[in-house]
């Protein structure tokens, strides 16, 4: 059956039509078998001829041809509109994947061959890059002053608005600048702390600087104290940003900062440097709070306390020892690039003009020590380690801590406050001296021995740990032994080194009696015994010869009063 055949007989399906090739109608709705009887050649006489107009009158196939050509036409042009739909689906596609074509696709295509209408899409035009150094160099002083008088004025007994107005000039002035522009987190990361220092504050003209620097010196300590601490946060609150990016966090705790970022550094840099004891106060607040102190926030850390340095040294070096250097004892917090990043800012420091003179001078503040006790000896520890334990870094704390141990051992020696400081150092010192490493060994000698020449009252404190500390306080006796000319010289009273000794022969004795201890104790206190012995008979013919001095000074006064009787025998009964 060909394609006409089996259309007509689904057309007639449909329509229920169903006839026989003879003019009878179907008893099944069904096509039936054709056949056709023998003609005779001679066909009978009295018989009809069948009529065919009936058949011709009902004009069947003509309908069915009309349905045959409407469904075929139809068909046609619905498989030519899916053709047409398929081939501007693709075009589009391919468009549109060509990102520097610019156009995008034909929404459609024109049946029998009608042109395709592309639309180009416009390119939209680039934002031209600010960076930070055009925008500084085009800040005016004198608009920048008037402003700072209008707030002033407007909100004369509210710092902290007046402060935050001053934050938000800085915003909008440096709003065109992109992060792209200002990228601070690579900058931190990859800077020298001498490069550092000066960002960006190197990008400011000096009038701007120095307007900006005197009208912050006029406001409140407090409310400059709660303005830096606001513009730490938003520097962590950006950076926490920054680190949610590069790990893939889907949860951001804050959102990023509506002014400009590089602003926030222009405020915070300016407002350290005039008053950088406002850091002081902050310390408690950066010491219990985790977020001041994790790993990753050190460049912070370090870059603020480089700007407070830039005001005060001592402020720089006081939170250094306080906040920095406490992060060389921890295990997590000491590695490599930390321990190079506290040492450069460290140096940056010491290396400053009359840094030396300066902090020495200034060792106290307000009752705080710049180096405390605690901080002398992690560096004597960072400084003199064991021979296995030598790191690259050794050589730095070495040219560093001459001046730090001065600093760390200022002070006036009859005071209580350097009393309690001395008590504390002979304690980690005689630790130190026992624990066999040569060079700290000698190290701590030599301080446990400075601490005894400041105040009598370190001779009763080591008369309490000696035989708790034996054998350091036999590398002490010994360097007293080998170094008396020089050590004697220094002291001025030797009556309390005197009566220590009595009271450690008065041990040593004991302690070789009862015979509890090994060998090695035994040894040590025969060695300290001996050494004992030496000094007091040392200061014993100290004392015959000072006594033989008293003498004769007495001898050669009394000899002078006579002759200068003899010089002049009337001086008396003419006055």
């Amino acid at each position: 059956m060909d394609e006409n055949s089996a259309i007509i007989e689904a057309i007639l399906r449909e329509d229920g039509l169903t006839t026989n090739l003879n003019g009878h109608q179907s008893q099944d709705s069904g096509w039936k078998t054709v056949s056709y009887s023998k003609r005779r050649k001679n066909p009978p006489k009295n018989s009809v001829q069948p009529s065919l107009t009936p058949f011709h009158d009902s004009d069947v196939f003509r309908s069915v041809d009309q349905h045959s050509e409407d469904r075929l036409r139809r068909a046609q042009e619905a498989a030519a509109a899916a053709a047409a739909a398929l081939q501007s689906a693709v075009r589009s596609k391919q468009h549109s994947d060509d990102d520097d074509s610019g156009a995008e696709s034909s929404a459609g295509a024109v049946d029998n061959g009608g042109a395709e209408v592309k639309k180009v899409k416009p390119k939209k035009p680039k934002k031209p890059k600010v960076s930070v150094g055009d925008v500084a160099s085009k800040m005016d002083a004198d608009d920048l002053a008037a402003f700072l008088l209008d707030i002033s004025a407007s909100y004369e007994t509210h710092h902290d608005i007046q402060l935050m107005r001053f934050a938000d000039y800085f915003g909008r002035a440096f709003a065109s600048v992109s992060a792209a522009q200002f990228p601070w987190v690579k900058i931190f990361k990859e800077s020298t702390v001498e490069k550092l220092i000066d960002v960006p504050l190197s990008h400011i003209p000096e009038a701007v600087y120095k307007t900006s620097v005197d009208w912050i010196n006029q406001r409140s300590f407090e409310a400059v104290a709660s303005f830096v601490l606001w513009l730490l946060d938003n520097i962590h609150a950006d950076l926490e940003i920054h680190q949610g990016t590069v790990k893939g966090s889907k949860k951001v705790a804050q959102q990023a900062p509506s002014k400009s970022q590089v602003a926030i550094f222009f405020v915070l840099a300016m407002s350290l440097r005039r008053k950088p004891e406002v850091l002081i106060s902050l310390l408690p607040i950066m010491k219990e709070n985790q977020k001041y102190q994790a790993q990753d926030k050190l460049p912070v850390t370090i870059w603020v306390i480089a700007q407070a340095s830039q005001g005060d040294l001592a402020v720089g070096l006081y939170l250094s020892t306080h906040m920095l250097l406490p992060m060389l004892g921890g295990k997590s917090s000491c590695n490599p690039q930390s321990r190079d990043l506290i040492l450069q800012l460290v140096e940056r420091i010491l290396s400053s003009p009359k840094a030396r003179s300066i902090l020495i001078n200034g060792a106290v503040r307000k009752g705080e020590r710049l180096v405390p006790p605690s901080a002398l000896e992690l560096l004597m520890r960072a400084t003199f380690p064991a021979p296995s334990a030598r790191v690259k870094a050794t050589e730095r704390f070495e040219a560093v801590y001459p001046t730090l141990k001065e600093v760390a051992l200022a002070g006036s020696s009859g005071s209580k406050a350097m009393k309690q400081v001395l008590l504390q150092i002979m304690k980690f010192s005689i630790k130190a001296a026992g624990e066999g490493i040569p060079d700290l060994s000698s190290e701590a000698v030599d301080i446990f021995t400075w601490c005894l020449n400041q105040n009598p009252d370190c001779y009763k404190q080591w008369d309490l740990i000696y035989l708790d500390n034996l054998e350091a306080s036999v590398l002490v006796l010994k360097k007293l032994s080998n170094e008396w000319k020089e050590l004697s010289a220094k002291t001025p009273n030797l009556e309390p080194l005197k009566d220590t000794l009595k009271s450690f022969q008065q041990k040593n004795e004991k302690e070789l009696s009862n015979g509890e201890h090994g060998a090695r104790y035994h040894v040590s206190l025969k060695d300290a015994d001996k050494y004992c012995k030496v000094i007091l008979g040392r200061l014993s013919r100290g004392h015959g010869c000072t006594i033989s001095k008293v003498f004769a000074s007495a001898a050669l006064a009394v000899a002078a009063a006579a002759g200068f009787a003899l010089l002049f025998p009337n001086l008396q009964s003419s006055d």
